[in-house]
């Protein structure tokens, strides 16, 4: 049979006695489950993280999961929030950005959102992957579900999943008509609205549904310069949905979404005074606060794309699934680096990425043996294309153009050796050919791309090259069931990072790696292509898991550790430099590096007590921890020198841990639902070297939620988010000088001064790499929130 039409909340609803989802929806806001499904079989929960249906206990993989529900009750915004109660999983808003996403599971990831960097996390929308970061914010709104898998899950997922994978899977059409309403206000003048419907169209099989999203807030802070709200919200999106389902044996689905967001740029904030003119340009005094002068290009992003799910059951043991997908979107957006009125570091930059998908996969189950067959197709572009201006209208652009076209076979079976051990085998072989075009031009004033109208000075690249990869990646586990209610399991699995070219590499600063005496200030094309060139990256881990229900179901508990080996890291990279007598900076991206993690993770879900003051009521605990020892067992940086011992995973602190509290009592025709919850995260650094005022030290954050469910129509709630206004640092940018090992800033600028080789200066103790003033700039979390939401349903 298939489940595909079932909704989730109906899962839990049939499931609940296996997970601490019988507890109060409320106790459970930000608390994840173990795994979600969107089915049902014999009342246990059915998960898709293999890609087909399994019982929540038989899947040898870390899963963790939200329904819809329980992230609507928790008040959660946006994709990156659910970070908060996942171990080892880092989330965040890309710096000077609205909805670029940095992801990292697991010490694994990437920041750098240019065309020709590749994500470490995949991002799946709908079962369709998003090939570019860009856009991948995605706000919460009618979703069924969203899954984390962590650790690589190369053989299913495919490349640039080597840390791990998201699903974010919107909610399937009812079988009967509904509509939802929900209305939101709150501080900063958040006011959103989220209109959801759904129909189907007599007994012709077919169903039709749409949401419309409007969300808005200003700003935490202003743009001092411009007068504009900074970090504010100005977002429109939309969904429409068309399903067909002829038979019990046969679905279709065809769907669509639309996003325009035109929020303001996002202004960072200065850690130091300005070096040249530190009386002028103070540090301000509230943290979402900037003063950035750069205003063109408008900031404007604009993503859409859909997709068409066709399955087919032909027989009791055969399914064939086809997944189709496109995707658009288009960024317009004026990073001021040094967040200051003038020109020192400005970048204006326009990203433009276009994707097309095709998988197909054949299921079967035959009782003993189930899994699936299939082969994917991925036509991509991303182009990049930015201007870094530096005083004395100098502006060096970069011009990245990726064309990317995959191929991969895969599949992946499970034996069931007896009653209670499995065995699990299988494999992915990718095909990967990466065209790139990368140009790197010096101009006095604006580049064309961005109005100006003079030739180039200096031309640095103009390259064309191509690259073609293989890579076989395997998985196997062993799972053994001594009763259905216990797993144990042990797994291998490898994950693979696509290569290419540095976006941002100078052509000319090419050394003479072939010996013949021109290198790449002569133009020698193997030099330059060596130089701008990079490899793919590896990871090969080894995890073991226990996963149960206890004392009457009441208790369920997953537990994991694991041990990865990551091999041929890509160490991304900007540096200022002087070329020609011109401060410029160079892109250098090297296989540099090799790190070996270890760690450990843990969830829980307890309904502690029922009954406790009248009848029905119920008091229900969660948590979540995750450990990880990260660590670079070779690091060789530009000097050629090991400095693994001086340098730390970035984006990855080394414990993470969430406590939820739940309490829900029956009043009327519904229920009160009261939670909070403690989110956890040790100091971490926003890159390899240390960079003092930018890495952030180890922080808590505090939610709250009030719910009553009035009936089965009406529901009103009260969210507090941040509540001791927690200031913490999640992005930014550094382009000072640093010692190579210790990461402690270098500079002998000092009162009437001169920086060496650079720019006179007023500032102690500091020395610009890019720029006159100094660029140490940082991007802060969300300050305290507080929002009502009500919501009607029919």
């Amino acid at each position: 049979m298939l489940l595909r039409h079932k909704t989730f909340a109906a899962v839990l609803s049939a499931g609940g006695a296996w997970l601490a989802y019988a507890a109060p929806v409320a106790a459970q806001e930000q608390e994840p489950a173990a795994t979600s499904a969107p089915g049902v079989a014999d009342g246990a929960i059915v998960v898709t993280a293999r890609r087909r249906e399994e019982t929540l206990t038989d899947v040898p993989i870390a899963v963790t999961a939200f329904t819809g529900e329980q992230l609507e009750r928790s008040g959660a915004l946006d994709i990156t929030d659910i970070a908060q109660t996942t171990p080892n999983v880092t989330l965040e808003v890309s710096r000077g950005t609205n909805n670029t996403l940095s992801a990292f599971i697991r010490g694994v990831g990437q920041q750098d959102p240019v065309a020709g960097f590749e994500a470490g996390v995949g991002i799946y929308l709908d079962d369709v992957y998003l090939n570019r970061p860009q856009a991948a914010v995605l706000d919460i709104y009618d979703v069924e579900r969203i899954e984390v898998l962590r650790g690589p899950q190369g053989t299913l997922y495919g490349r640039n999943t080597i840390g791990g994978a998201i699903k974010y899977v919107t909610r399937r059409l009812g079988d009967v008509p509904m509509l939802k309403a929900r209305a939101t206000y709150g501080t900063y003048n958040q006011a959103e609205g989220v209109l959801s419907a759904s129909t189907p169209l007599g007994d012709s099989g077919f169903r039709l549904g749409g949401a419309v999203a409007r969300l808005s807030r200003g700003g935490f802070g202003t743009n001092l310069t411009t007068g504009e709200d900074n970090y504010n919200k100005d977002v429109w999106a939309g969904r429409g949905t068309i399903e067909f389902e002829p038979s019990p044996d046969a679905f279709f689905r065809l769907s669509a979404d639309y996003t325009r967001d035109k929020s303001n740029s996002r202004g960072g904030h200065r850690l130091i005074p300005g070096l040249v003119n530190p009386n002028l340009y103070p540090v301000l005094d509230d943290v979402y606060d900037s003063r950035g002068g750069l205003v063109s290009p408008t900031q404007d992003v604009e993503a859409y794309g859909g997709s068409l799910l066709a399955e087919v059951h032909p027989s009791d043991w055969l399914t064939f699934r086809s997944i189709t997908g496109y995707r658009k979107d288009d960024s317009a957006t004026p990073i001021d680096f040094d967040a200051l009125p003038v020109v020192d570091l400005d970048v204006p930059a326009f990203y433009n990425n276009e994707q097309f998908s095709q998988e197909i996969q054949a299921l079967v189950d035959t009782g003993s043996l189930n899994g699936l067959i299939g082969i994917y197709y991925l036509d991509a572009s991303a182009r990049t294309v930015f201007d870094v201006r530096l005083p004395g209208t100098v502006t060096a652009l970069t011009f990245g153009d990726v064309n990317t076209d995959t191929v991969a076979i895969f599949g992946d079976f499970t034996y069931d050796i007896t009653t209670q051990l499995s065995l699990s085998v299988g494999g992915r072989y990718t095909w990967d050919t990466r065209d790139s075009t990368v140009q790197r031009n010096i101009f006095l004033g604006a580049s064309p791309f961005f109005g100006g109208t003079t030739p180039p000075l200096v031309r640095q690249t103009d390259f064309r090259g191509s690259a073609d990869f293989e890579k076989f990646t395997p998985r196997v586990s062993l799972a053994f069931k001594p009763t259905p209610d216990h797993t144990l399991y042990a797994s291998y699995s490898q994950g693979f990072k696509g290569g290419g070219f540095d976006p941002r590499g100078v052509g000319t600063a090419a050394p003479d790696f072939n010996g013949n005496g021109i290198g790449g200030a002569g133009g020698d094309y193997d030099d330059i292509y060596r130089f701008l060139s990079f490899d793919p990256e590896t990871v090969d881990s080894y995890e073991i898991g226990y996963k149960a229900s206890l004392l009457d179901r009441s208790l369920n508990l997953a537990l994991a550790a694991f041990r990865a080996d990551y091999s041929d890291i890509q160490i991304p990279g900007s540096v200022g430099a002087t070329v020609g007598g011109i401060q410029t900076f160079i892109g250098i991206t090297t296989n540099a590096a090799k790190a070996r993690f270890n760690g450990v993770e843990g969830e829980f879900n307890w309904t502690v007590a029922r009954d406790l003051t009248g009848a029905n009521d119920r008091l229900t605990l969660a948590g979540t921890v995750g450990y990880i020892d990260a660590k670079f067992l070779n690091y060789i940086d530009a000097r050629g020198i090991d400095v693994a011992d001086n340098r730390e995973i970035q984006n990855t602190p080394e414990w993470t841990a969430s406590g939820t509290i739940g309490y829900s009592i029956p009043v009327g025709d519904g229920a009160i639902d009261i939670s909070g919850t403690a989110a956890y995260r040790s100091s971490s650094q926003q890159f390899e070297l240390p960079t003092p005022l930018l890495d952030q030290p180890g922080f808590t954050l505090f939610d709250a939620n009030v719910v009553w469910t009035i009936n089965d129509m009406f529901s009103l709630g009260v969210h507090g988010r941040n509540l001791f206004d927690k200031q913490y640092i999640v992005a930014g940018y550094n382009f000072l000088n640093q010692d190579p090992d210790s990461g402690a800033f270098e500079g002998r600028c000092g009162p009437g001064g001169t920086s060496p080789g650079r720019v006179p200066c007023n500032q102690p103790g500091f020395d610009p790499t890019l720029g006159a003033e100094g660029t140490l700039t940082a991007y802060y979390g969300n300050p305290r929130q507080v929002f009502v939401t009500a919501t009607f349903k029919y």
